[in-house]
């Protein structure tokens, strides 16, 4: 509470006099990040913490007493309180911090449609998926985390088909791609069996000045998203060359990888949750004993980051490999990254703590590092 009213008061601050522009140094914006992720991991658990263990069981009625109507109630004030109370943290440590930094010229008012509009989303996905959690806990106590991990391999596979084919129109407008980059990543979709995939043109620079593109397909919605941010500052071939990366994904079935390699951590970690937050005498369906389920999984969710970082940037460094032999220009690629690095404001070199612990990607500097060392290798 205390954190949230001083990021209040910055925010109110800031709505009066917007806080001045800050020179574009990636170190210090990489430092500033860290401090609040790592900020934000402590306040997300002491959070839980409190509600499971403090306010919950004070104001809580007995474990018996947990109408279904009463529970999904409590569940939705809870989510929409802490949505409410994260408002101004994620003011002054997304928006305001970007804008400073020179990586988003949104405005205050598009910013906040755009947080109702995902609250909403949000609450309108995790409400249902909590209650149905909470009635296998309370319908079947032993066995919920087994039936729990086989709902989650559906459920994301869902994701990754509703997420970029309803949800992400709600934020932007797609346009088809046309003119000679079209035609090129055209040509190299088809050579991996993404040749009637939809070329799209995104406007990332509603929400931001950063460059990306991604590439998605499910069951027939294949997908090439290119960031118009991209687009307008990158030559064709490094452009080509992110695709070429993005494509590296789809042709190895990194999102099926990634399908399975999530399921088997929330098995882990709903086991694991159920093993620590089942003592005492209170309920674990009850709207109190979800909130120590949520503390418990978020606190082993954060001790398997590392591995599933490190499965991530395996999978990063195979498809900046695919990239250089679908395109054949190591210029390109060290052109990518470079332009990546300064037009992202990112670190050539993060910390080595925090590559291994929490990065999904290696590296700037070991990717172009690795490229020159292809091109050393075939000359």
């Amino acid at each position: 509470m205390g954190y949230t009213a001083w990021r209040a008061r910055e925010a109110l601050l800031d709505r009066r006099k917007p806080y001045p522009q800050l020179p574009a140094d990636a170190g210090a914006y990489g430092r500033l990040r860290r401090q609040l992720m790592l900020a934000g991991m402590v306040r997300s658990l002491a959070a839980l913490g409190v509600v499971a263990y403090g306010i919950g069981p004070a104001l809580e009625p007995p474990i018996e007493d947990h109408p279904r109507a009463r529970r999904i109630a409590r569940i939705a004030l809870g989510l929409v309180l802490s949505s409410l109370a994260d408002l101004p943290v994620d003011y002054v440590e997304g928006f305001v911090l970007e804008r400073r930094y020179g990586l988003s010229k949104q405005s205050g008012r598009d910013w906040l449609v755009e947080q109702l509009k995902a609250g909403g989303i949000s609450l309108v996905i995790a409400l249902p998926l909590l209650e149905i959690l909470a009635s296998a806990v309370e319908r079947a106590p032993r066995t919920w985390p087994a039936l729990a991990t086989a709902a989650t391999f559906p459920l994301l596979i869902l994701a990754n088909v509703v997420a970029p084919n309803y949800i992400a129109p709600l934020f932007n407008r797609f346009e088809p791609l046309d003119g000679t980059l079209e035609r090129r990543l055209r040509l190299l979709a088809g050579r991996y069996g993404a040749g009637d995939a939809q070329i799209l043109r995104v406007d990332m620079s509603r929400q931001t000045e950063k460059a990306n593109a991604y590439v998605t397909g499910l069951f027939g919605s294949h997908r090439i998203v290119v960031g118009d941010t991209l687009i307008s500052r990158f030559p064709e071939p490094a452009v080509e060359f992110v695709v070429a990366h993005e494509l590296g994904h789809y042709a190895s079935g990194d999102v099926w990888r990634s399908v399975f390699a999530g399921t088997a951590a929330a098995g882990i970690i709903l086991f694991g949750a159920q093993a620590l937050a089942d003592r005492g005498a209170r309920s674990l369906s009850s709207a109190t004993g979800l909130a120590r389920l949520l503390f418990f999984a978020s606190g082993l969710g954060m001790l398997a980051g590392p591995f599933l970082a490190a499965f991530s940037r395996e999978r990063e460094r195979a498809a900046d490999r695919f990239a250089l032999a679908a395109t054949g220009d190591v210029r390109a690629g060290i052109a990518a990254f470079t332009r990546l690095r300064e037009q992202n404001l990112a670190e050539a070199e993060q910390p080595r703590w925090m590559e291994l612990l929490f990065s999904s990607h290696p590296s700037l500097r070991r990717r172009i590092d690795a490229l020159e060392s292809s091109a050393a290798s075939r000359a």
